[in-house]
This record gives structure tokens, sequence and C-alpha cells, in this order.
């Protein structure tokens, strides 16, 4: 979708809006949460980088929902925010987890998820046309072939009553293969291959992530640099993505985090400064408020978080959060809900509905506040 789809209001323009005609989009369920359903339209998948589509990284558009919703564009990010808040960002870097290979004849690709303390390898079977291989395919003792002669032995799945992550025993060690033969984990949205380039952040430092961080691409050298300019703090956590194709119904997965202590310490300054603490991604959210006591005071700690946070697990630490926008049914909702409360998510849905926003990592931002802002 071209980028004339994407446009900001004009200078002179209002650059908010009332609540649109999708008000009644994701209406909450029983329990209070947000029901996560809604219809996407195909022209809303952003299908390639915005820079082939003549836009910056930091050009993409940027609603920002509080007391009210503004149209921005993603370089005007520290318009909205004040000297002594805190931005965390995750200095995970994406690896290039997609690795051509097949089961006996028949040709598929596999999704290298992440590493486990025994040596063996989260994994995930997809057909070469990128959808997921039917679990008939699968079993315990299946072996896939990969370059260069290795081989990826399943040992079991990993997650209780689903089938889509597998446990795997390698030959070789995989970060050697996806150096070598890899490329970034795309889905069908985009359909062409795109270089690793592409799958950057300005802040990824420590490979391990299988997909990208995709919260903090828009970022730039320049809107950095304008943040620590106007009295923005900025502090790292690490977090490494699993993939992001659960089965209906399916929480989000074990991932692996580190809060260093530099950063819990800003974290608990900020707020007891009455300073607000931005999360850019989910996963740094993940990260925070795993690492946070019931009174909302963050430790350092590193390992496996398992946190799923919602309506019934709202966040205790995060103020603010800057996403992209998600798949319907996607459980990433939930946890947008459970930083800036459901009615805020609903609205800037149904405006980013309304008002052409594009989808997925090389789409749009948004920028959600807890207590409207």
């Amino acid at each position: 979708m071209s980028g004339e789809a994407s446009t900001v209001p004009a200078r002179g323009e209002p650059r908010h809006r009332p609540l649109s005609k999708h008000g009644n989009i994701g209406a909450a369920t029983g329990s209070g949460g947000w029901a996560r359903s809604f219809e996407l339209p195909d022209r809303y998948n952003a299908d390639a980088p915005p820079e082939t589509r003549g836009t910056a990284r930091d050009g993409v558009r940027l609603l920002v929902a509080g007391d009210r919703l503004t149209h921005a564009r993603f370089r005007e990010l520290p318009r909205y925010l004040r000297p002594g808040d805190l931005v965390v960002v995750n200095n995970s870097a994406t690896t290039s987890a997609g690795v051509d290979a097949a089961i006996a004849d028949l040709p598929i690709t596999l999704h290298f998820a992440t590493w486990l303390d025994d040596g063996g390898w989260v994994v995930e079977a997809r057909t070469r046309e990128r959808t997921p291989l039917p679990s008939r395919k699968l079993r315990a003792g299946t072996v896939i072939e990969l370059p260069d002669g290795a081989r990826a032995t399943l040992r079991g799945t990993w997650l209780p009553g689903a089938r889509r992550l597998w446990i795997a025993d390698v030959t070789v060690d995989p970060r050697v293969l996806m150096s070598e033969h890899g490329r970034p984990i795309t889905y069908s949205y985009v359909p062409r291959r795109w270089s690793p380039s592409y799958y950057t952040t300005v802040f990824g430092r420590v490979p391990g992530s299988a997909e990208m961080p995709s919260a903090a691409r828009p970022f730039t050298h320049d809107v950095v640099l304008d943040l620590v300019s106007s009295g923005v703090a900025l502090a790292p956590i690490t977090l490494h993505t699993g993939v992001s194709s659960p089965e209906a119904g399916e929480p989000p997965s074990p991932e692996r985090f580190a809060v260093p202590p530099a950063t819990a310490r800003l974290v608990n300054d900020t707020r007891a400064a009455n300073g607000r603490v931005v999360a850019v991604g989910t996963t740094v959210t993940r990260a925070l408020e795993s690492a946070a006591d019931t009174d909302g005071r963050v430790r350092p700690e590193s390992g496996w978080t398992e946190l799923v946070l919602g309506a019934d697990r709202p966040a205790r630490v995060v103020d603010g959060l800057i996403t992209g926008w998600h798949a319907p049914g996607a459980s990433h909702l939930d946890l947008l809900v459970a930083v800036a409360g459901d009615s805020t998510v609903r609205r800037a849905y149904a405006e980013a509905l309304d008002t052409g926003y594009l989808w997925h990592e090389f789409g749009d931002s948004a920028l959600l506040w807890r207590g409207g802002g």
C-alpha cells in the first residue's frame, strides 16, 4: 500500500478527532477484557518497508492516544514526552531465524525460536508458502534435514496442549546455520524477501530475537538525539522474542529477558520523581512488568518470563507504550489493554482503521497512555 493513504492532517487542520464510527470495535468481554476481534482490510497490511515506499523510518504515522486522539509523524515523538520521562528500549538484535529445510521429500522452512538451557532449541516448522505445517506431519523422533548435512530431531512439543512449537536437538549450532543460510522470518502479508538490514533497530546490540522487536523500528539517531536533548532519558532491557504466530487461544510463549541494575534504578527513580515510564514495545513492557513487585518497584532480574498481561493483570510500572498495530486476535492486544485500558485501545484501533494506518512490522505506530496521558 502506498504512503498516500497514510497522511497526517495538513497544517491548520485539526490534529485530533472525536471517537470514530468504529467506536464499538472490540467490545469488552464479560470479564472486562477486549474481545480482540475486528476486520483488517488487506490494503492496511504494510507489505514492504516504508523506505521502499518513499517514507523514512521516522516518517511513519504516529497516533497518540490519551485524553484525545492526535495524529503525528513518528519523528515528532519528543513533542509528546516531558523532561524527566524515561523511555525503555529493547537492545535485542534480530537473527536470520528462518532456514530452508526438509522432512523426507517435503520442503519446509524451519524457524529457530530460542535456545534452551539443556542445549535444545525451540523450533516452528512451516511450509515454503509460510503457512503452519499440518500437525500430522510432526511427531517426536521426526528428523528434519538442514543445510550442510545438519539435522534436527524433534524431541517433543514445548508447550502443553500446543503442537506449533517443538523442542529439537540439532547436530550443529543453529546460530552457524542462521548466519550462513538464514533469512528473517516473514509471513504472507510480506510477499517479497527483504534483506536483514530492514529488520534492524537502532538499539539492537545483543543477537537473540527470532523476530524484530518492531516497535523500535521507526527510531532513528535523530529521534534519539532529540529525546535526549529535550531531557528524556533512555535505558535498555533485553528480551529475546520468539515467533509471533500463536494458534488461536494460545498465550504468549515464555521468553528470555534481562533487566539490568542500572535500568531498574532509573525506572524506580523516574517513578519516584513523578516522571513517566514509556516502554518501546510489548517486549519491553513484558520484561519490566516481570521484574516488578506488587508495588511497582522494579528489581534487577534475568531468566525466563511467562507473564501474561491483560485486564486481569494490569501494568504496574509502564505509563505509556510505543507500539505497532497488531493483527485481529493477537494476544498482544491484551497487553495493550493492560497498559492503556480497554477504552483507549478500542478508540485507538477504531481511529487507525478509519484513517488508514498501516499494520505490522513495516507499518505505522501508536503511543498509548495510561490514564489519559
